[in-house]
């Protein structure tokens, strides 16, 4: 009876892989949209935007940049107008200059784009530049606190190393924090969906992972490290930007989306805040940065 019911799940098997026919569902195409991906943050520096034209969803072409834009930032009340100039070298990248935000400011981004028939297609998208802390004490590297009896501390054990930053966070709820982390100042996160996001929640107002987050076993790492992969003196940043809730929900939505099709997932529907509706998809997004910076000592 057991030969038999393994000749049985064989041939089961054996069916699967023969249909290899390919399932395609007919998916109703709009027109192609304009993706907006910029940023605005308190940072002294080159501030970007990309654009990009949507495609279809299984069209195989190479993505289409949005050439010869007008895109500037402005606050608010109109008194700062900031332009993004386009990069020779780099289709559909844009750049301001040497340039730096003020934090708890609004600021909106507008993008003009010229339309064969002459006519001009403009998109805009607000957000609000949030607060931050002052500092970042200190960055400490060390073994995950397996008391938790987390997955990480469960599979992961002495394999790797957990970055943890010192400091007081701010008492707001809403606030949420997006670490970019650097290794000999190279980024390991340099797309968006590689990026930790950490809403600090019930723990707005503590000193993050200080006494009372340790004696609760609630300590919480912003990165880590392959062990092979650190050397005596290597020198690890911590960029700590604070993000909007909403700018949080479009990191996730996209991290549900991303790489899904029709069987697996909802690819249309990962939000935006670029306006007129239907005519622009993407995020702009403020923040305001602390850094802090550590060198790894090998002490094991």
């Amino acid at each position: 009876m057991k030969d038999l019911n393994k000749l049985l799940v064989f041939i089961v098997f054996l069916g699967l892989a023969s249909c290899t026919e390919d399932i395609v569902i007919d998916i109703e195409e709009g027109e192609p949209m304009i993706g907006v991906e910029a940023s605005f943050t308190d940072e002294l520096k080159h501030h970007e935007a990309i654009l990009s034209y949507t495609s279809e969803f299984y069209g195989k072409e190479e993505i289409k940049m949005v050439e010869g834009a007008t895109v500037y930032v402005t606050d608010i009340e109109g008194n700062d107008t900031i332009y993004y100039y386009e990069d020779p070298e780099q289709k559909g990248h844009y750049f301001t200059e040497l340039v730096a935000g003020k934090k708890n400011t609004m600021y909106r981004l507008c993008v003009e784009v010229p339309e064969p028939d002459g006519t001009v297609q403009r998109l805009f998208a607000e957000s609000l530049m949030p607060d931050n802390v002052e500092h970042i004490d200190s960055l400490v590297i060390k073994h995950f606190n397996g008391e938790n009896d987390s997955l990480p501390s469960t599979f992961f054990l002495d394999t790797i190393e957990w970055l943890y930053p010192y400091f007081q966070s701010l008492p707001d709820p809403n606030i949420t924090y997006m670490p970019m982390i650097s290794l000999n100042d190279s980024l390991l996160s340099d797309t968006l969906t590689q990026r930790m996001v950490i809403p600090v929640g019930g723990y707005a107002g503590y000193y993050i992972n200080g006494p009372e987050m340790q004696a609760e076993n609630k300590e919480i790492p912003i990165g880590f490290f392959l062990r092979k992969n650190l050397q005596k003196g290597d020198v690890v940043r911590a960029d700590l930007y604070s993000i909007s809730q909403d700018y949080l929900f479009y990191v996730y939505s996209l991290l549900i989306s991303t790489g899904s099709n029709p069987m697996l997932g909802a690819p249309a529907n990962v939000i935006t805040n670029v306006q007129p509706a239907g005519e622009g998809v993407g995020w702009f997004f403020t923040a305001s940065v602390v850094s802090a910076e550590t060198v790894f000592e090998d002490k094991y």
